[in-house]
């Protein structure tokens, strides 16, 4: 139940080219804590639920379960969450032997993407692609629970 994760700035757009699929996403947080979120998310006709633990020092690695629930379930439980739901299109770009998630936010957040990938070991090694920018691993403001309550359009 770990998620080892990083994550990267985008400058640009020529990432969607390259992708095979892409989904809608809307996503609340029931729970926004530092130390624990829980997350509720649909993601195209998906109903999805999600608890995550604090990042270690690096914000690399976390606890994470996640299961999916009835649409008709995750629509409700979305307009419980916190204010501040999250939207943006997901793109999945395929890299070497990973895949990379690439997030453009909408809405509050319009102007940011983000591209994460998921790896079985912190230092395991990964293509990265020419349009991959700064790594934002472990920067907090970079969380989609820190988004929600502080949307991208406000920071100075």
């Amino acid at each position: 139940m770990l998620e080892i994760e990083r994550k990267f700035l985008v400058y640009s757009e020529d990432f969607i080219q390259q992708a095979t699929s892409n989904q809608i996403i809307a996503q609340g947080y029931l729970n926004s804590h530092p130390e624990r979120t829980v997350r509720i998310r649909i993601a195209g006709e998906r109903g999805i639920i999600t608890i995550k633990g604090k990042g270690n020092a690096s914000g690399t690695t976390r606890f994470e379960w996640e299961t999916e629930i009835a649409l008709s379930d995750a629509i409700p439980l979305l307009k419980l969450c916190e204010p501040g739901v999250i939207h943006k299109k997901r793109y999945n770009i395929p890299a070497g032997k990973h895949v990379f998630e690439v997030d453009v936010f909408e809405a509050e957040n319009q102007g940011l993407i983000l591209a994460e990938i998921e790896l079985t070991d912190e230092n395991e090694s990964f293509d990265k692609p020419e349009w991959l920018g700064k790594e934002v691993t472990g920067d907090e403001r970079y969380y989609n629970a820190y988004l929600s309550r502080n949307p991208f359009k406000n920071w100075s």
